[in-house]
Parts: C-alpha cells; sequence; structure tokens
C-alpha cells in the first residue's frame, strides 16, 4: 500500500526540530556502546551473531532473562550496523500505558488530548535513520501493538490526533524476558506482530550459564565504579572471588554490578574481602565451598588464574578426583570443569 508522507497536522517540523528532539530524548545515545565482557563460549557465540546480524538491516528480537544485558547487545547490533551514526533510542515499555505509550512512540498533534499543549515528534521520528530499540516489548498493550505492526510493515507512524502518516526510516531492535510465541497463543500478544519481530532472534545467557566470566566482570565493574567515585582502584581478594562464583546469580550481571558497587561502598581498603560483599553472596559461598574453603593453603594465590586452578585441584582432591562432584561443589558445568582440569593439566 502506497502512502504519501508530510508533517503531522496541528503544526510542521523541521529537521533541527527533529534533532534537538532526538539529543533530548536520551543524552548519551552517540557514545561508544560499552564493552561485551567475556570469553565464554557463550558469549564468543552471541558476538558472532552479533557481528552477522548488524550488517543486515532486518528487525531484531532479542529474548533473555533479565539483567542478562539485551540492552548492552541491541546497542552493539547498532554500533556496528550501517546506522550507527544515526540515533539509537531506548523504550521501556513497561513504565507506559496505552495512550501516554502510543504518545511517546508515535508522538502527538496539539489539541490531540487533554495536556498536548504542543505537538510532539515521538520516540521513532527522533530515531530517524537510526535504530529503535524497544524494551520488554511483552508488556506493551494490544492496541499500540496494532500501530507498531503498521509502523514496521509501511514505514510510517500516524501521530495522535493526526490523519496523514509520516514516513519514518528505522530499524527496530526488541527485547523481553518473556515467551512471546507462548503469549501470541493465549491471545496476549498480537501474533501477527510476533511473527513480524520474529525475524532475527538473540538469546542472552543467563549469567549462571557464564560462569567463567564472573572474574572479568567483576573487575570490569570494579575499575568502571571506581572511576565513577573518583576512588583510587581496589583489588577483589581470592576469598571474594570464590564468593562470587559460588552464587548463583538470578538477577545475572545487573545483580553482579550492584554487588561489586555495593562492595566498593563498604570496603575502606584498597582490598575487598567478603565481609564487603552483600550478605546472601556469603551465605551461599559459605554452604557450598565449605568442604573447599576449610582445607588450608600452603600459600598466598597470587593471580585469579592460579586462584582459579588451586581452587579447582583442592576440589578434585576432595573428591578424590571425582569431577562430576568437584563440579558439584564448585557449581560449574561438568564439561566446563573438564575443559579447565586440561586446560591446567590437573588430570595427569
Amino acid at each position: 500500500m502506497s502512502v504519501r508522507a508530510g508533517p503531522p497536522e496541528g503544526g510542521k517540523t523541521t529537521r533541527d526540530q527533529l534533532a534537538a528532539e532526538a539529543a533530548a530524548i536520551e543524552q548519551g545515545l552517540q557514545l561508544p556502546a560499552p564493552a561485551m565482557v567475556g570469553a565464554s563460549g557463550a558469549m564468543e557465540r552471541l558476538n558472532k551473531l552479533i557481528e552477522a546480524v548488524a550488517r543486515k538491516d532486518c528487525t531484531v528480537l532479542i529474548q533473555g532473562p533479565s539483567g542478562s544485558g539485551k540492552e548492552l547487545v541491541a546497542r552493539h547490533v547498532h554500533a556496528r550496523s550501517e546506522r550507527a551514526a544515526g540515533p539509537m533510542v531506548a523504550v521501556d515499555c513497561t513504565g507506559l500505558r496505552d495512550t501516554l505509550l502510543e504518545s511517546q512512540l508515535f508522538g502527538h498533534v496539539k489539541g490531540a488530548f487533554t495536556g498536548a499543549e504542543q505537538s510532539t515528534l515521538g520516540f521513532i521520528r527522533a530515531a530517524d535513520s537510526g535504530t529503535v530499540f524497544l524494551d520488554e516489548i511483552g508488556e506493551m498493550d494490544l492496541k499500540t501493538q496494532a500501530k507498531l505492526l503498521r509502523c514496521i510493515q509501511e514505514r510510517v507512524v500516524v501521530p495522535l490526533g493526526a490523519v496523514r502518516p509520516v514516513a519514518v526510516d528505522v530499524r527496530f531492535i526488541c527485547a523481553t524476558h518473556r515467551d512471546l510465541r507462548a503469549m501470541a497463543t493465549r491471545g496476549e500478544f498480537r501474533e501477527d506482530l510476533y511473527y513480524r519481530l520474529d525475524v532475527v532472534r538473540l538469546r542472552t545467557p543467563a549469567l549462571a550459564d557464564r560462569r567463567e566470566d564472573v572474574p572479568a566482570l567483576a573487575e570490569h565493574f570494579l575499575g568502571a565504579l571506581a572511576e565513577e567515585y573518583n576512588e583510587a582502584p581496589k583489588r577483589l581478594s581470592d576469598e571474594a572471588m570464590v564468593c562470587l562464583g559460588a552464587y548463583d546469580w538470578p538477577g545475572n550481571v545487573r545483580e553482579l554490578a550492584n554487588a561489586v558497587e555495593h562492595a566498593l561502598v563498604f570496603c575502606d581498603s584498597d582490598l575487598i574481602m567478603p565481609e564487603h560483599l552483600p550478605e546472601r553472596l556469603r551465605v551461599v559461598a559459605t554452604g557450598r565451598l565449605g568442604e573447599v574453603r576449610m582445607m588450608p593453603m600452603a600459600e598466598e594465590l597470587t593471580t585469579l588464574e592460579e586462584s582459579e586452578r588451586r581452587l579447582i585441584a583442592r576440589a578434585l582432591r576432595a573428591t578424590e578426583g571425582n569431577q562430576s562432584k568437584a563440579a558439584a561443589i564448585l557449581r560449574i558445568d561438568r564439561r566446563r570443569l573438564a575443559r579447565k582440569v586440561r586446560r591446567y593439566k590437573l588430570d595427569s
């Protein structure tokens, strides 16, 4: 269907206004995307997929548990794409409902509703030539979903209170922690929109599925937060790192960042100890790694790699070489432990 695009009724918008609103919506959009930290197999696979997807101007659906870094993945897709010079506008769909969300996304004309004293562009038009990131799209109401479907299909928006559609040039990246297909089956999400969004799907792994990345992530957050707080660099003790490695991280990377910040706030020296971490981490570490931690250490550990090697060696001694039991004690996958055993030559 061919449509003639034009400015919304009730007021004209210029390119300067468009650029100004895009800049005002979210500051720092043109800053480089934060680094994706981690060398686990899961992260290597995700990085390869991001590189491939970024080169194609298709709609992307990012699925993964809360706190696993879905927005970071979206920012990397945008930053590595041909739209990188344009804005990326991130919209949290959880906090806005019905008319307010419609207005925020598609804009409105003056007088469209009570309090609409001037025309606005909306997030989608503000992202023209760039990317719109819709976070937690599963929370979007069905009425707004219908308008979004038309926008994706026809590349136009119709501001609230307007009649004439306005052409847009944006890429959509959407994210959710929910099962949209199951929601569509139950009538809670538009099936046609689901299939329109699910062109390419990226999955962000839970932190529990990439435990080997915890040390690098913790060090990364510690350095970034120390700089943010304008404090001297701090180090994580081996004992603190054991606590981090033993925990399941139901809140994923976000919870890890918060735990590191908690430790930074309460640590008054240059070395973070277990007592500086949130209590829930210490309780879990004590319960799950007790038999490993009770073994005396002959000398102080000097590096994270050496710390890991010695911890694995002690777990193997405690279980008489039974890798399945050692993996259970260390709370890591059996195959992952086997790789580390070979890497550190502990199988001889």
